[in-house]
């Protein structure tokens, strides 16, 4: 599976931000079979804090939508679910897991309302997606090396711009 840009964005900041040791993108649980083709987006990993992230991320820059609103919530609750499974499996010796799921445009009212009561799963949508990537904006300007993240390095450039 070819690692989308959303993804990128989301690993630049569990990396630069929560400074996760490791990130790993399109994540397939071992074994294959029916439960290896539910891919987790992206998993940062912190030894220091013994802390794993695991994130759902859905670029869908016209807004989030799977057919209607109830699926689209169904879905999401279920890719959280395989999070949660995840985690529970091949997690066990991380004492603190999140599960985020990542959306630049998610319409206020049906599918935000039945989101946020997964108390589990952290929004990070709409204001709070653009908050963390204007955080990663400035982090760009003042940094010069080479992270070997394509997105941040976009982002590193347009901070260093002359004119």
């Amino acid at each position: 599976m070819i690692t989308d840009i959303g993804e990128y964005l989301v690993g630049a900041y569990l990396k630069l931000v929560e400074k996760c040791d490791v990130i790993d993108y399109n994540v397939r649980p071992p074994g294959g079979g029916i439960e290896g083709l539910g891919e987790l987006d992206v998993i940062g990993l912190n030894f220091k804090t013994q802390s794993a992230t695991i994130c759902e991320v859905t670029t869908h820059i016209c807004g989030l939508q799977y057919g209607t609103n109830l699926e689209t919530v169904t879905r999401i609750r279920a890719k959280h679910v395989r999070q949660k499974q995840y985690a529970k499996q091949y997690l066990k010796s991380f004492g603190n897991i999140q599960y985020q799921f990542w959306s630049p445009v998610v319409a206020v009212g049906f599918i935000t309302e039945n989101l946020s009561q997964v108390k589990t799963l952290e929004l990070v949508i709409n204001g709070e997606y653009k908050r963390r990537f204007e955080m990663l904006q400035r982090l760009a300007g003042t940094e010069t090396h080479d992270t070997r993240n394509p997105v941040f390095r976009v982002l590193q450039i347009i901070g260093h711009l002359r004119s």
